[in-house]
């Protein structure tokens, strides 16, 4: 059994944290694909501004760009649409053999806006447009003006990506934007079937009260968060309001485990990823740390035993985070958050 079917037995998706020019032209980044089953994969500035600083792959690009007359963020989006929209092809057929749950890429809108929904909204709809690819996700924070810009984006019809939630109460009220969205389409006559994720960040609640809790409290934050936005999207999807939608042909919005990286040098890498083993869920994962031993035989052994460990023993769906998953890379994330994430850098 592959990777990508032990993911998918468990009911989960390993997303790449990472996209660079050179992950797609020296034809590593369909290796992955391949060879360690990543079905998806997620971007925000920080990572391009590793990609574009860090390394020369960008240089004739934005030397042709500059020379055409762009600059700014219209020479970033440029940039960032060219690797994204190559990366969405190389996902594609992920995408079309699972009916849209999985095989996305994802592009974040400007930082600068922020606070403004009209223009967040806006620039939504253009970039999901620039880019042609139906399995490209559009990242809207999930700040106040973000959830008004949730809502209207899911009611254009445009696949959106929730970053930068922190707490149960930010996911529900994304979740609950994306559920009024969906609303106003079915009341509109079009089709409930816009897909979304939503992305709660873990580490840096620990990383924000590390010199405020017991050693044995140490890295427990970020897991009792992230078990409060698991049991409130369970909840939901239980409600009559959704099974309305699920009726009417929408599709749930996926849970998203980001910042999953312990900051805490003493900690293992897979701490919160060992922790986060929930069903329907998705974990992102960096490059550097875990692609070539995603698995072995080993790992395959005990990961069978733990599945039929939790068969037999008829655990609920929530007992499966504090569950092990013995073949999980070790593997952490490294996130550089903006605006709302508490303990940010």
């Amino acid at each position: 059994m592959n990777a990508t079917a032990q993911l998918r037995k468990l009911g989960q998706s390993l997303w790449l944290d990472n996209i660079t020019r050179g992950l797609l032209d020296s034809g590593t980044l369909q290796r992955y694909l391949d060879e360690f089953g990543i079905t998806g994969l997620t971007s925000n500035p920080t990572i391009f501004d590793h990609a574009i600083g860090g390394t020369d792959f960008y240089d004739d690009a934005i030397r042709e760009q500059a020379a055409a007359g762009k600059s700014g963020e219209a020479l970033f989006f440029n940039l960032a649409l060219q690797d994204l929209t190559r990366a969405a092809d190389l996902f594609r057929p992920v995408h079309e053999t699972t009916s849209g749950d999985d095989g996305w890429v994802s592009l974040e809108v400007s930082p600068l806006l922020v606070n403004d929904a009209a223009a967040t909204t806006n620039e939504a709809a253009q970039l999901h447009a620039r880019a042609a690819r139906p399995n490209l996700f559009i990242k809207i924070p999930g700040t106040p003006a973000g959830v008004e810009a949730i809502e209207a984006s899911i009611f254009a019809g445009v696949p959106v990506n929730v970053t930068l939630l922190f707490s149960r109460e930010q996911y529900l009220a994304a979740a609950e934007a994306y559920m009024r969205g969906i609303e106003r389409r079915i009341a509109a006559g079009r089709d409930p079937m816009v897909h979304s994720v939503a992305s709660i960040f873990i580490s840096r609640w620990d990383v924000a009260v590390k010199e405020d809790v017991p050693a044995e409290l140490q890295n427990r934050l970020g897991i009792a968060i992230a078990q409060r936005a698991y049991k409130a999207y369970r909840d939901l999807l239980n409600s009559p309001r959704w099974r309305k939608l699920a009726d009417a042909g929408a599709r749930p919005q996926t849970l998203l485990w980001a910042s999953t990286g312990t900051k805490d040098p003493a900690a293992p890498d897979t701490l919160y990823l060992q922790a986060l083993a929930a069903p329907n869920t998705i974990n992102t994962i960096p490059e550097k740390h875990c692609l070539p031993s995603l698995i072995t035989a080993r790992r395959v052994v005990a990961w069978r035993k733990t599945a039929a460990m939790v068969k037999r023993f008829s655990l609920p769906l929530h007992a499966l985070a504090w569950t092990t998953q013995p073949w999980r890379p070790a593997c952490s994330k490294r996130v550089l958050s903006r605006s709302v994430n508490p303990g940010a850098t």
